[in-house]
């Protein structure tokens, strides 16, 4: 071999770079890897939402002597709140606790995508089985009271998904924060709270002053009047104040679930 050929510089052949993928190919994925894992249990969930929904709207007006029309409606039209929560508060920390514990939140995280694209993609999932609420409780209501409502539908929209966002975004923090048991835990006190001291099926006057006062911070009282006001816009009516409450606790949750995953290995 030549004395050029040997000191000649080798080529190497260049490979083609695979395309990057952008954030919204990657949040689809995400999405329906979520939803394949939930996807079976949405029958169940729905019928075990008709099955809560039933049990407030009738079991506690049972507990209740001579339950005229207008109590019938403050109740009716606070059980889509309740429900909301109870998805947000425990089921929203309940799956994410079994995921964790399983591993599957470990995997997930472990991926080379951007980590507040898991909350975005387990949010919007959670809002999936979330906002089915509303009619369901609206439609035992109607078939068990013969309420009439009126909707102001932008307003209920609105409301509902905002309720939504701000419920599952807290419940979300709680578990990413919390221990698995230990944010379980917490999610039970917090819909045992939410269903008996909380003015979403009753009146806030029959609350202490006090905690009728701290409901003014709270978000539970803020969103179960803006529902109130879309199903029955002739009685009820929105306030800025309960919307910024919602407002802030929604960040709050958002802003505690996207440290807490990026900050975390």
């Amino acid at each position: 071999m030549s004395e050029a050929a040997m000191t000649a510089p080798r080529t190497r052949s260049a490979r083609p770079v695979p395309p990057r993928t952008g954030l919204v190919t990657t949040y689809l994925t995400l999405l329906r890897w979520n939803l394949a894992q939930i996807g079976a249990m949405l029958p169940l969930i729905l019928i075990v939402q008709a099955v809560l929904a039933a049990g407030i709207i009738i079991g506690f007006g049972l507990l209740i002597d001579d339950l005229d029309t207008a109590a019938a409606l403050f109740l009716s039209t606070g059980t889509p709140t309740v429900l909301l929560m109870v998805v947000g508060l425990v089921m929203v920390p309940q799956g994410v606790a079994q995921s964790r514990t399983s591993g599957t939140f470990t995997y997930l995280r472990a991926l080379p995508v951007p980590r507040p694209l898991h909350l975005l993609a387990d949010l919007t999932v959670w809002l999936v089985v979330a906002l089915p609420c509303i009619p369901v409780s609206v439609f035992v209501a109607w078939l068990h009271y013969d309420l009439t409502y009126s909707f102001n539908w932008p307003l209920l929209i609105g409301a509902s998904v905002l309720t939504a966002v701000m419920a599952t975004s807290v419940g979300y923090a709680l578990a990413v924060l919390l221990p698995p048991l230990l944010a379980q835990l917490a999610s039970q006190v917090l819909v045992f709270f939410v269903m008996l001291f909380s003015p979403i099926t009753f009146p806030a006057s029959q609350l202490p002053d006090w905690l009728r006062a701290a409901h003014d911070w709270l978000p539970f009282r803020p969103a179960g009047d803006l529902l109130r006001a879309g199903l029955v816009s002739d009685g009820s009516t929105a306030h800025g104040p309960d919307i910024a409450v919602l407002l802030i606790w929604g960040l709050l949750g958002v802003t505690i679930s996207v440290r807490a995953l990026v900050r975390r290995a």
